[in-house]
Parts: structure tokens; C-alpha cells; sequence
């Protein structure tokens, strides 16, 4: 995995464990959420630190409605 700031749509699809083609999908759609902040985005990639908070919330909301339903 790389170290830079942004993110490439190969790392973003073997973090998520999807095809590159969905890559590009949630990669546009969080580019999407950042351009509404005012930040600057680059096609094709993502700001890793974006990312990450994204993708764990992500995770922990899952995680809370599995243990939720126990």
C-alpha cells in the first residue's frame, strides 16, 4: 500500500476487496461529497486520510447493526 496522500483506484479496490470498475464508482462518489466541502479532487483518486475515516465508519456502522441484532 502506498503513502501518499491520494489514493489510486488499484489500492482503493484491494482495501475494499471489489473490482476496479466499483473502485471508480465510490471513488467519484467521495470526490463527489469533497467537492461540496470546497476541496480539490482529482479524477481517479482519492485523499487517503478521506478515505480511511469513510471506510472505518463504515465498517463500525456495520459492525453495530450485526451486534445490534443479537
Amino acid at each position: 500500500m502506498g503513502d501518499g496522500i491520494f489514493m489510486r483506484v488499484d489500492e482503493v479496490a484491494k482495501v475494499m476487496g471489489v473490482s476496479e470498475s466499483f473502485a471508480y464508482k465510490i471513488i467519484r462518489q467521495m470526490n463527489k461529497e469533497l467537492k461540496k466541502t470546497g476541496c480539490i479532487t482529482i479524477s481517479g483518486r482519492i485523499d487517503r486520510k478521506f478515505f480511511m475515516r469513510v471506510f472505518t465508519e463504515q465498517k463500525m456502522r456495520k459492525r453495530s447493526d450485526v451486534n445490534g441484532s443479537i
